[in-house]
């Protein structure tokens, strides 16, 4: 890691601030930055943290030395999340950007590829920005005041942000394995040369830190100069609710049942549940009252092709989408009741007009003449009318392949265009469901009905959450309403670790998705006993760190 982290201050000191501030650029060439300028004074210390909210979806090429275009941050770590555990189904054979080698974890489980190296960087990236902040405003030299509290706040969520990302995919879930002695992460700690970072610590250790940071950041926020109000742009500073969403995660994660729910009540306080027309807007902007926070993708920066949205919404123009609409397990959706509007965005009925589709019922049959569709046997007109009738509601063309079971869910702003759009990271609706789940485990049924019912019947008129009066019920129930409300949003992955639950396309007359195309990961077996969970550690960091070596591979 010391080579690269070197390298990472370089061009971690030039993005923040040849990115965020003309003026500082005229009197500090970017050939000329250094620390000590970059943190000399508050003003200077948030353009260091603008550039931490930026490099959360910049193209990674800008922000690692070797960084890739392919890669803009978490316009692709958190699409990945569900497109890990199928629940983001592809319906072709399209691969741009490797999108289809990570559905099959020909990805993760390969210590050189791409995504193994680079989320792992642009978090320790992350780690490294925020430790130049908490250093620098902690040394003693700054007077303490709102806005430093509320940059210091910012910073430590922004280690424990990254560190629990770490630990999350490069360790053994906390629940299923044994924290105390089971690797986790290295620790680093430094803002000055050489970054030397300690062997692995263990998983224990990190989540030790992770709810230090957190209890700092509160610390902090407490005395700080709050959010500013305004417009999508103030959803990407975090705040005090972001620390306690974030303190949510990661005691659910861990078991700490009371902690989650307690955190999860505090994170949601002041973001309202949205309602039947923003829940089917698209979920492309961070200005929705239910975000706690997300980046507000500014039109500068736009990824293009390597957008959350190209990878994961069917109305974005790109040919990930167009050639390989996305899918819901079609066992989610139907089991939705029709009461529930969040079905409405997934289109069982819509037509298989993609004649290279992997189910390989797609298109027309150039001898009959008809759709091979089996919902559209023998009804040429019908097939016609329907294509005609989802194009004209979403905002899409005939270039766009339809799919059954397809979802509307994530829709561009500007339908059918490649207009940056914003970035979601957590809702209120998760905390709800973090709530819930806390107090079943607790065995509270009572107290998580009560924290289920608010979310449940303003999604499902004839909502009624009395009937699930057993832990076994409401624990079944409240894993549906996750999978149903965060589709798309990136907790498969977390979820399946801490539930410890497998991958299973055929089981309960199958998810819709191919087996010709899913191969090896059309049934996988349960994290606690199947370790290609774990993402390996980069080749190139075992290669640098003299602190690891070979044994520490995942």
């Amino acid at each position: 890691m010391l080579r690269k982290i070197n390298l990472l201050l370089l061009v971690f000191l030039g993005i923040t601030i040849t990115s965020c501030d003309d003026d500082f650029l005229e009197t500090t060439p970017t050939d000329a930055i250094s620390a000590s300028d970059a943190l000399a004074n508050e003003e200077n210390m948030q353009l260091v943290l603008n550039g931490l909210h930026r490099g959360l979806y910049a193209q990674l090429q800008t922000i690692l030395p070797g960084g890739s275009s392919n890669r803009s941050g978490n316009h692709y770590w958190i699409p990945m999340g569900d497109n890990l555990t199928g629940d983001l189904i592809h319906s072709a054979n399209a691969n741009n950007l490797g999108w289809r080698d990570e559905m099959q974890w020909n990805s993760h489980t390969d210590q050189t590829s791409m995504t193994c190296e680079l989320l792992w960087y642009h978090r320790y990236n992350i780690i490294l920005g925020a430790n130049l902040l908490i250093n620098r405003a902690t040394d003693g030299t700054l007077v303490e005041s709102p806005t430093l509290n509320e940059i210091l706040g910012q910073a430590y969520t922004y280690r424990a942000y990254a560190y629990l990302s770490l630990i999350q995919h490069y360790a053994k879930g906390y629940l299923i394995g044994d924290p105390a002695t089971d690797p986790g992460v290295p620790l680093l700690f430094s803002s000055e040369s050489p970054f030397t970072s300690e062997p692995r610590s263990t998983v224990q250790e990190i989540y030790d830190q992770i709810e230090t940071d957190l209890e700092a950041a509160i610390a902090a926020f407490e005395n700080g100069t709050g959010r500013p109000s305004g417009g999508a742009e103030t959803k990407s500073q975090l705040n005090i609710d972001t620390a306690y969403g974030l303190l949510a995660r990661t005691a659910l994660s861990k078991g700490d049942w009371q902690t989650a729910a307690d955190a999860a009540v505090m994170a949601r306080q002041d973001y309202p549940l949205m309602g039947e027309d923003d829940w089917k807007s698209g979920f492309n902007t961070t200005t929705l009252s239910e975000v706690i926070w997300g980046s507000n993708v500014i039109a500068a920066e736009t990824t293009f092709f390597r957008s959350y949205f190209y990878l994961a919404s069917n109305t974005f123009n790109g040919s990930q989408i167009r050639n390989n609409p996305k899918i819901a397990d079609r066992r989610l959706i139907d089991a939705t009741p029709d009461t529930d509007y969040r079905k409405d965005v997934f289109i069982a009925d819509a037509p298989n007009t993609n004649s290279s589709a992997a189910n390989n019922e797609g298109g027309i049959d150039g001898d009959t003449g008809l759709p091979r569709d089996p919902n559209y046997a023998n009804d040429l007109e019908g097939y016609n009318d329907r294509i005609e009738e989802i194009n004209s509601t979403y905002g899409i063309t005939s270039s766009f392949n339809l799919h059954p079971y397809m979802h509307f869910k994530l829709k561009n702003a500007n339908p059918g265009s490649t207009d940056p759009d914003d970035i979601i990271y957590m809702r209120s609706s998760e905390m709800y469901l973090i709530e819930a789940e806390a107090l079943t485990m607790l065995n509270d049924i009572s107290g998580a009905q009560d924290a289920l019912e608010p979310l449940g019947s303003e999604r499902d008129s004839a909502y009624d959450v009395s009937v699930y009066n057993t832990q076994e019920a409401l624990m079944e129930h409240i894993k549906f309403q996750r999978r149903l409300e965060l589709w798309g949003e990136g907790f498969g992955y977390t979820d399946h670790i801490r539930w410890d639950e497998g991958i299973d396309h055929a089981a309960d007359g199958g998810s819709g998705a191919s087996e010709v195309l899913y191969q090896n990961v059309f049934q996988v077996e349960r994290p606690s006993v199947n370790e290609d969970w774990i993402f390996k550690i980069p080749q190139a960091e075992l290669d640098a760190n003299p602190n690891l070596s070979p044994s520490d591979q995942n």
